[in-house]
Formats: C-alpha cells, sequence, structure tokens
C-alpha cells in the first residue's frame, strides 16, 4: 500500500518551481512562552484551544519561512492600495441582506415601544389606583371626623380648613395648568380669523350706570303724548273709532234692531 501511495506520487507529480508551487510544510512554530515546539503528540485533540492554537502556528512557521523566499525572489507580497477586487456575492444579493438587517431593526424598535407603552400604561393605573386610594382614605378620614364632631368626642374643625386648603390647592393647580397650556390651533385660527367676539350672555343686562342714566328719557313718548299717540291732545282719533264697544253697548244695539 505504501508502495503504491509513492508510485502514484511520482506519476502525477510535476517537476515546477518552487515559485508555482508555493508549497511549505514545517512544524508549528515555536511557543514564545515555553520557548519549545509543541510537537502533535502533545496536542490533544479533543481539546479545540489547543487544536486550533496548533493550527496557528503551524501557519505562523510557513509564513516566516515562505516570505523571505519570496522576497529573495523578488515576488510582491503586499496589495496595493488601489487593488479592486470582486465581491463573492452580487449588489442584488447585498441589497435583499441590507432590506433584511432594516426590517429586523424596524421589528425590534417596535417591539422596544410597545414595551415601553405597556410599561408606562402600568405606571400609569398604579398611579390612578394610588391616587383614588388616597382619595377615599380622606373622605374617611372627614367623615370620622365629622361624625366625631357630631357626637360631641372632639370640638376641632380643623378637618374643614385641610379640605378647604386642598381644593383651593387643586383648583390653582389646575388654573396654572390651564394658562400655561393656552388655546390649541384650532381656536387660534378661529380667533384670527373672525376675532374674539365678545361677552354674550347678559349683554343687555341693566348695570349701575346705565340703571342712573336718564339722559334718553322721554317723557311724552314714555306717556303717549306724543304725536302719532292716542291720548287726549294727540291724533288718534282713527284708533280711538276702530274700539271694540263695551257688553252693555252691544246689547242696547241687538235691542235697537230688533
Amino acid at each position: 500500500s505504501q508502495d503504491g501511495l509513492k508510485q502514484c506520487l511520482a506519476e502525477f507529480r510535476q517537476q515546477l518551481a518552487w515559485v508555482e508551487r508555493l508549497d511549505v510544510t514545517l512544524g508549528p512554530v515555536a511557543d514564545p512562552v515555553s520557548q519549545n515546539a509543541s510537537t502533535s503528540d502533545a496536542v490533544d485533540p479533543e481539546n479545540d484551544f489547543q487544536r486550533e492554537m496548533s493550527f496557528y502556528r503551524q501557519a505562523q512557521a510557513a509564513v516566516l519561512e515562505a516570505l523571505p523566499r519570496l522576497r529573495k525572489l523578488q515576488v510582491p507580497t503586499r496589495r496595493p492600495d488601489d487593488y479592486f477586487a470582486e465581491m463573492a456575492k452580487s449588489d442584488q444579493q447585498m441589497q435583499k441582506i441590507r432590506q433584511k438587517l432594516k426590517s429586523k431593526q424596524e421589528a425590534m424598535e417596535r417591539s422596544e415601544k410597545a414595551k415601553q407603552l405597556r410599561a408606562m400604561r402600568k405606571y400609569g393605573k398604579k398611579v390612578q389606583v394610588e391616587v383614588l386610594q388616597r382619595r377615599q382614605k380622606e373622605k374617611k378620614n372627614m367623615l370620622n371626623a365629622v361624625k366625631k364632631y357630631q357626637k360631641g368626642l372632639s370640638d376641632k374643625l380643623d378637618f374643614l380648613d385641610e379640605e378647604q386648603t386642598s381644593s383651593q390647592g387643586n383648583k390653582k393647580g389646575n388654573a396654572s395648568q390651564r394658562t400655561k397650556k393656552g388655546p390649541n390651533a384650532k381656536r387660534r385660527y378661529k380667533n384670527q380669523k373672525f376675532g374674539f367676539g365678545g361677552k354674550k350672555k347678559g349683554s343687555k343686562w341693566n348695570t349701575k350706570e346705565s340703571f342712573n342714566d336718564v339722559s334718553s328719557f322721554q317723557s311724552k313718548v314714555a306717556h303717549n303724548k306724543g304725536p302719532g299717540k292716542g291720548g287726549r291732545g294727540g291724533k288718534g282719533g282713527k284708533k280711538a273709532l276702530n274700539k271694540r264697544p263695551g257688553k252693555r253697548a252691544r246689547q242696547k244695539m241687538k235691542n235697537r234692531a230688533r
């Protein structure tokens, strides 16, 4: 078997120069720590780290042996700066990969936003529950204080002051929020287009000044003494003639007609 392998090797072996073959067969380079070359027997094949390190040192030894020989033969070993190497994958494939990576990133961002929204909703519900519990506790404490006061167990009315101050604080907070917020865009547009208008409700009500102002008062008009009125000195004859007679006069008129 060994003789047969040697015979086959001799048949397909070609006598070419080394620069055409570039074959280097060496053992691993010496370990810089232990300063000795680790043999293949010392490497545990089940140990991935030792196996990979033996491959690395063997390749390093081949490079240290081949580079000086290539420089001696004036063979360039460095890639030029303007070297253009065609990619193994086409542009269409790379575009598909970019789109896939982009879609994965967008999906991760959406899931992260959904997590944040869920966390915010949980926190909002928690705050709402805490506020409701605090209000119920305050209401319960106030009712207990009122019952004690009614039964004569306590003569303090501090709970009313606390309730009033808390309500005033809430009103001030709401007012400050309203003043800070201001009108929205729709309201600003309508104000710009139609103006701000004015007070509508109660605009015809009397005030103290209008009640005391009698400059526009006309007694003749007020007492039906002006021209065209049906008073004694006026010219309202037509209105007086068209006046309907009373019941007794109508009865007399009917008797005469009979």
